[in-house]
């Protein structure tokens, strides 16, 4: 087990996360069926976010919750595909990483998560 402490630490992690979610029976219809997801763009994206969300790098330019919102209006994303991406994340972190910056990565995701589920879920009643 290594430290998380670099972009190529992010890289792995993110890649390693993305196979998971493909393979997901829970989540992964999302980002095959419902978005199409273009891997070439996307995964570029989740470094630069979780690089700036852990190292502080500013590298990330975007809106996370606004990208969801259409998908949202598309195929309802409840709590329990937010807990099961959550799992995911969790189980490719403890697997890979160790230290503080494994430890903040799943805290940061645990608030992401329960934000976005909950905004998704307010979007839905509108």
């Amino acid at each position: 087990m290594k430290k998380l402490e670099t972009r190529e630490d992010i890289e792995l992690l993110v890649n390693k996360f993305y196979n998971k979610i493909t393979e997901d029976e829970t989540i992964g219809f999302f980002f095959k069926d419902v978005v199409k997801v273009d891997w070439d763009k996307h995964l570029p994206k989740m470094y630069s976010f979780w690089e700036t969300i852990l190292f502080g790098q500013m590298s990330y330019k975007g809106n996370p919750m606004q990208m969801h919102f259409p998908i949202n209006e598309i195929q309802a994303i409840e709590k329990h595909h937010f807990a099961q991406w959550l799992k995911l994340w969790k189980q490719t972190i403890e697997e890979n990483f160790t230290g503080q910056n494994a430890s903040l990565a799943i805290t940061k995701s645990e608030n992401i998560a329960n934000l976005m589920a909950y905004k998704m879920e307010m979007a839905r009643k509108r």
